[in-house]
């Protein structure tokens, strides 16, 4: 479940270190948003999906390489966003040459992908997503881990246009990674009985 804290103050990384064990949160344009820690199936999703990346796209395995790949990165942007962090995100190499070591990523992802769930299905949707298309964010994924489904979106005049969905599918190309094959159908976790 996703709440958010109002507040007479812009609240802080300090606010986000107070979070009780569990309880995650994100500052997205002054508001502390705070939900449950997500689950494995999540993690998990997260996780194949950016594996799936890592090897052709950040080490340049078996593909073009030229993106930082990473998971549930902290990434502190514009209009007072101290905190965001998307499931899985990239930054092509040319607009970010060096990996920031000890400090926030402070340059726009050029592609992120947000796992839905229970908890946070809303909360990405209806907030994290159109934040992305006003900072300017190129393409988008959500993944639905419960219906087995990835939307891709590219961002064309300020909006998302979706370019496609996918879910069994073996060898699919979807930008902004359609320079290999990717197998989607390996990303979800098992059905349930």
């Amino acid at each position: 479940m996703i709440t958010t804290k109002p507040s007479m103050k812009a609240p802080t990384l300090a606010d986000l270190d107070a979070l009780p064990p569990g309880v995650v949160g994100e500052i997205i344009e002054g508001v502390l948003y705070t939900m449950t820690k997500p689950r494995m199936r999540h993690q998990r999703t997260g996780l194949e999906i950016g594996s799936s990346l890592l090897g052709p796209f950040d080490h340049g395995h078996h593909g073009p390489g030229g993106w930082w790949i990473v998971t549930e990165p902290g990434i502190e942007l514009p209009n007072e966003t101290k905190e965001i962090s998307p499931d899985v995100a990239g930054w092509r190499r040319e607009r970010m040459p060096e990996m920031p070591v000890d400090e926030p990523i402070r340059v726009v992802p050029d592609w992120v992908c947000e796992i839905l769930s229970k908890t946070t299905r809303r909360h990405d949707q209806l907030v994290k997503m159109p934040y992305y298309a006003r900072v300017g964010v190129a393409y988008a994924w959500v993944a639905d881990v419960d219906e087995r489904v990835l939307i891709a979106y590219r961002l064309e005049s300020g909006a998302w246009r979706m370019t496609g969905t996918y879910s069994d599918e073996t060898e699919a190309r979807i930008e902004p990674f359609d320079a290999v094959t990717l197998n989607v159908a390996s990303w979800w976790p098992p059905s349930k009985p």
